[in-house]
């Protein structure tokens, strides 16, 4: 590995933030026993300048990834993906090197020099002098440097290239670099810091102020949006040269020859590397701002789940997004907010655009409906989200969208009849409306092994039971509806043809399953109800939330879902608790009809002659079947006994599938063991 190519932290995850540990200790140690108090004051200020860093690319990031406010604005319309997020993972290394550093020089630096009172907190000579600075050394080093790496090969290759790498420039790519580069960088930035200081006009407002600048300025030239006006610079011509926009500095990730400069593009004249297009450009993309954009031809109309899962949308955590939905700890101190942010949105709010994906060459994308699950079953409630529904599918009617499809509860028989409600009320829709229930019921029938002959269905008489029930029974597998209403069975009972009619029974309570190994589940199911399944069920559901895993001798199928085709392009957003690339399928089945073509409604009542055909479409299209059995991996163990003549009996072993995590799966083990311990005579050694 090239020398200064890779982080000494590199391997270490997240125990990297250790490393300010030192600095918090100090802190607490100096305040507890020294009387002295410069050095926990100067490590505080490092912690507090490092926190502010790191939160001004987080709020950077936060308005990039707002695609409703920045979508027009855009200067890269590609969407970030996963690859370009994992690579830009570490972007914080470089606000750790300065805590470093920093911490450094207030150690080697004398009492007399780090002295709190001879700082003041605003100094005006101060702050000439370091923009003199600035000017002088920081800017045309930086550009010195930028353009000689560039056109020397081994520096490039080897260091700068990692940079380059993200093909759409956003903020966290301002400062996710190699480590020599980094070090370069502290130097630039710290050089008018340091000056200042040592010329005795140094003040704490000047730090403050000059590093969160720093990397404001960064992240701007990086956010891919353009924010300048052009008339700013029709206006004052002389801006031109002393502030670079978003769009000259993603000329320089296109052009790699041009626009060297730090902030400045008076460097770039001077240097003859200014790309001619740079203001043109810039005017250009403003001027397209308020004109029609491209048409997606594909949206999936989401909405959230509950408060804490909210905080999984992109343009809040982006690293955070890219990730299976799971409670993080980090987040319940922002619980409160988002809660008052629901509210807030609850008065007045609309769809709005939350994530995108190219599929060849057809651009789909994800509105979100700003309401919570259980917003969706209070009943002052749901003529507001039917407005904001119907609103959305009139929206992309008048947009020219092809295809809108309904997640969830945005379905719900209740709430509109599984969109029947909308094309009753609105004959001449263009865009078709699709609850994607068919694929659904698709890939929950595919996971049913072939040699089934009985199955036990909770939530029976749904739309997707029903479904489910005439389909089986057709394959000549003997369902047990669990319903309490006995016309609703006979209803569907009538649906399937007469010879297949007694495949179909009704039972009204749990232990009539005591029996069958295979539950589908489309109603929530409660521990005790889950006791009556025997030992080897599988439990697949259509349930939202997913039951609890609660019997250990059982496993559980995770939410019908579909991978996304391997040509996909720009996704960087997990769907809730689906893993990366993995869509639920009622999306999956709205993104089938658009690539299919088809020209009819999917709403209401789920035709089960067409759940082959849509499965052979979805497969056809490059979806592929994402099925809890074959994905969940196992880990063997066993145990054994071992006497006093060192004689080993193997007393024991089993699988269990994956955990959360490695410690999840241990202490299972050492669980099952102890109880099998307590099985055997207490005479044996073990």
């Amino acid at each position: 590995m090239t020398t200064l190519s890779a982080w000494p932290w590199e391997n270490y995850g997240n125990l990297k933030y250790l490393l300010y540990a030192p600095l918090a200790a100090q802190v607490m140690y100096s305040l507890a026993y020294e009387e002295d108090y410069w050095r926990a004051f100067w490590c505080l200020n490092i912690l507090i300048i490092c926190g502010l860093k790191g939160l001004v690319h987080v709020l950077w990031s936060t308005y990039n990834n707002m695609l409703f406010l920045t979508r027009t604005l855009r200067i890269n319309p590609k969407g970030v993906d996963f690859k370009q997020i994992d690579h830009e993972w570490n972007w914080d290394n470089y606000i750790l090197l300065q805590a470093i550093l920093a911490s450094m020089i207030c150690y080697m630096s004398t009492p007399s020099m780090m002295i709190i009172s001879t700082i003041p907190l605003w100094n005006t000579k101060g702050l000439i002098v370091l923009l003199v600075l600035h000017v002088t050394f920081s800017e045309p080093l930086y550009y010195f440097l930028h353009r000689s790496v560039h056109r020397n090969n081994y520096l490039f290759t080897n260091y700068h290239s990692f940079h380059h790498s993200s093909p759409v420039p956003n903020p966290m790519t301002a400062n996710n670099a190699t480590l020599l580069e980094s070090l370069l960088l502290c130097v630039v930035a710290g050089a008018p810091l340091i000056g200042s200081c040592l010329l005795g006009v140094g003040s704490i407002s000047l730090i403050y102020g000059y590093a969160i600048t720093f990397d404001f300025l960064r992240c701007l030239g990086h956010c891919n949006v353009e924010i300048f006006s052009h008339k700013l610079f029709e206006t004052l011509p002389i801006l031109r040269y002393l502030i670079y926009t978003p769009t000259y500095h993603s000329l320089h990730h296109q052009d790699m020859e041009t626009n060297f400069c730090l902030f400045m593009p008076i460097f770039d004249v001077l240097g003859s590397t200014l790309n001619p297009n740079s203001w043109e450009l810039q005017k250009m993309i403003r001027l397209a701002a308020g004109e029609p954009r491209r048409v997606p031809e594909f949206v999936f109309l989401a909405h959230g789940v509950d408060v804490m899962s909210a905080m999984h949308a992109p343009f809040l955590f982006r690293s955070f997004a890219s990730m299976p939905y799971t409670t993080r700890f980090f987040l319940l101190p922002m619980w409160p907010g988002t809660f008052m942010l629901m509210l807030v949105v609850w008065l007045w709010s609309k769809a709005f655009l939350c994530s995108f994906y190219t599929l060849r060459n057809h651009l789909c994308q994800t509105w979100l409906v700003p309401r919570l699950g259980f917003q969706y079953f209070l009943p002052f409630a749901k003529q507001g989200i039917n407005n904001l529904i119907e609103d959305a599918i009139l929206r992309a009617d008048k947009l020219g969208v092809k295809v809108i499809s309904l997640a969830a509860l945005n379905k719900n028989e209740a709430l509109n009849g599984g969109g029947t409600l909308f094309v009753n009320k609105h004959p001449d829709l263009r865009v078709r409306v699709v609850h994607g229930n068919t694929l659904t019921a698709a890939v929950i029938l595919n996971e049913v092994p072939k040699d089934v002959k009985e199955v036990f269905l909770t939530g029976a008489t749904s739309k997707l039971g029903r479904a489910i029930a005439l389909y089986l029974c057709r394959r000549g597998v003997r369902v047990l509806m669990l319903t309490l209403s006995t016309e609703r069975f006979q209803k569907i009972q009538k649906e399937a043809p007469a010879e297949f009619q007694n495949y179909l029974v009704q039972v009204t309570k749990y232990n009539a399953a005591q029996h069958c190994k295979t539950w589908i589940v489309g109603k929530w199911l409660t521990p005790r109800e889950q006791s009556w399944a025997p030992a080897g069920t599988h439990f697949h559901q259509f349930v939202v939330p997913p039951i609890l895993n609660f019997r250990r001798k059982c496993t559980y199928g995770d939410l019908a879902a579909m991978r996304l085709p391997k040509d996909v392009q720009g996704v960087g957003t997990c769907e809730y608790t689906m893993e990366r690339g993995v869509v639920h399928a009622c999306h999956a089945g709205g993104l089938v009809h658009m690539l299919e073509g088809w020209e009819h409604h999917e709403v209401g009542a789920i035709d089960v002659d067409r759940i082959d055909i849509v499965w052979e479409a979805a497969m056809r299209n490059g979806l592929s079947y994402v099925s809890s059995l074959i994905q969940r991996t196992f880990s063997g163990m066993g145990w054994i006994w071992k006497d006093t003549m060192s004689k080993i009996q193997l007393m024991g072993s089993r699988n269990l599938r994956r955990r959360q995590t490695a410690l999840h799966s241990e202490l299972e083990a050492l669980q099952w063991a102890m109880e099998s311990m307590l099985q055997h005579s207490i005479c044996q050694r073990f």
